[in-house]
């Protein structure tokens, strides 16, 4: 498990002194894995919010649905509106908290970002039985994803395409979510890689042979039988949109926060 911890400003909870020292060695870098990294009560304040958020917020797909804050893209561009103080406080500052190594003075995982933290959170939901097919998240973004799950686990699978361009379908690694956990991919993990989560109602075949993260879970027990039964996980998506549109900023006088 991890070491040289620091606790938390206004939790219990500990952190990382840098984030190398969470970094998921056995996938191409980089990748990083904090167990826990929002509190209990904190996981249940967000989860309130998500809940009693306005219908309107919501966008039903087929079979999940999701909602976007502060608002959707339009020709890869964000209006210039803040986030939510709940989508703020206290994952972002959180992040920003956390340097990249001890080596690097102060640099966080946004220090080189357009905007020098994340300005956009796509909230998904996700039933058990419910996934999402294999994709990369686009150029509209800086090249950082900071993941903040909630409500359950569930693995997250990394795919590789073969050399004729098309998709392996068998996942090249697994990465195993825990509820209240962080999960930062960036680099190659995110230009060069797929990402998808199976539509299935249980995880199985887990163990350390299996699972890229394995030595960072915060309760390997749990999944000594080497199965998750899955239940509603939403997951919170922080990331940089790269464009910004300045025109959202008066607009963002009038929405109701």
């Amino acid at each position: 498990m991890v070491g040289d911890l620091m606790d938390s400003t206004s939790t219990n909870l500990t952190l990382p002194e840098s984030l190398e020292q969470v970094r998921i060695t056995t996938l191409p870098p980089a990748a990083y894995y904090i167990s826990d990294f929002i509190a209990q009560d904190e996981e249940d304040a967000i989860l309130e919010k998500i809940a009693s958020a306005p219908k309107p917020r919501w966008k039903q797909l087929t079979h999940r649905r999701l909602q976007t804050w502060p608002s959707d893209l339009v020709n890869n561009k964000l209006m210039d509106v803040p986030l939510p103080a709940w989508l703020n406080d206290p994952i972002v500052p959180r992040l920003k908290s956390i340097p990249l190594s001890k080596t690097l003075d102060s640099s966080d995982i946004f220090s080189f970002s357009p905007h020098q933290k994340p300005n956009h959170v796509l909230i998904n939901e996700y039933p058990p039985g419910i996934g999402i097919m294999p994709h990369k998240d686009g150029a509209a973004y800086h090249p950082v994803v900071c993941t903040v799950s909630l409500g359950a686990s569930l693995c997250l699978n990394i795919y590789k395409s073969k050399d004729d361009g098309s998709l392996d379908p068998k996942p090249a690694w697994r990465i195993l979510q825990e509820p209240r956990s962080l999960l930062i991919t960036t680099s190659d993990l995110y230009t060069e890689f797929l990402h998808g989560i199976e539509d299935i109602t249980e995880d199985v075949e887990l163990s350390r042979g299996t699972i890229a993260n394995w030595e960072l879970l915060r309760s390997p027990d749990d999944f000594a039988d080497g199965c998750n039964i899955r239940k509603t996980r939403t997951s919170l998506t922080y990331r940089d949109v790269m464009k910004v549109s300045k025109i959202g900023g008066k607009l963002g006088l009038f929405q109701k926060k």
